[in-house]
């Protein structure tokens, strides 16, 4: 059985995630940012691609000393485990991920991953090798939850997140939509990677919740099966 998998992130009201230069863009406010910490804490994993990474150097930490306490009185980490998707092992040896804060760290790679890389990367985080030519995601889906994983939030970026709809992986959808158009053809949207062709295709949502948030709307969507 896979872990309940939930993709949350912050949009612009035309749809961006940050600017054609993908640079980091403030979307939301400071109830959201609440928001985003206490759904981090509520999970047991957190999941993002090797690009925002690359980009952005996320912690992916916990940041209120209260949800650190309340998930150390479970019996768990202060923070949720931290999970990179990177094909080819690029995953940087100083990335913040890696290093800020306690916690078990995992890199999925595939067999395209050369055995340098593993050996540079395998001091700061377990390895699961999966899929081919690409992370194979159900498979790391599986491997999670043989250590138990039962819930995990994805922060993006837009490929990853196109990757887990196409394999039907996603089972709610939170947008907070902000109150700023960045335009741009070619900046990042929330579900990149080549898309639907056909409409029978198309992932279809059901709206569980609506309410407004800072100077935008948050959205809740379940994925219909």
């Amino acid at each position: 059985m896979k872990p309940f998998v939930f993709v949350n992130l912050a949009m612009s009201a035309d749809g961006k995630l940050s600017t054609t230069e993908r640079r980091q863009v403030k979307i939301s406010g400071k109830s959201d940012f609440l928001r985003v910490d206490e759904i981090k804490a509520g999970s047991d994993a957190i999941m993002v691609g090797i690009g925002t990474v690359i980009a952005d150097d996320p912690s992916l930490t916990v940041k209120s000393a209260e949800l650190k306490k309340e998930r150390i009185g479970r019996g768990c980490e202060e923070n949720p485990v931290r999970i990179v998707i990177d094909s080819e092992g690029r995953t940087p040896e100083n990335a913040e991920i890696l290093h800020k804060g306690p916690g078990r760290r995992i890199i999925a790679v595939s067999e395209k991953a050369s055995d340098k890389n593993l050996e540079r990367l395998s001091p700061y985080a377990d390895i699961i090798v999966a899929g081919k030519e690409r992370v194979d995601l159900g498979g790391v889906m599986e491997a999670l939850s043989d250590i138990d994983v039962k819930r995990v939030m994805v922060e993006g970026g837009g490929s990853l997140i196109w990757s887990l709809f196409e394999e039907d992986l996603v089972d709610e959808f939170y947008t907070c939509v902000g109150n700023i158009i960045i335009g741009g053809q070619n900046s990042p949207t929330p579900a990149d990677g080549t898309g639907f062709i056909m409409e029978d295709d198309f992932t279809r949502l059901e709206l569980i919740d609506m309410e407004k948030a800072d100077e935008g709307v948050l959205l809740r969507w379940r994925v219909k099966r």
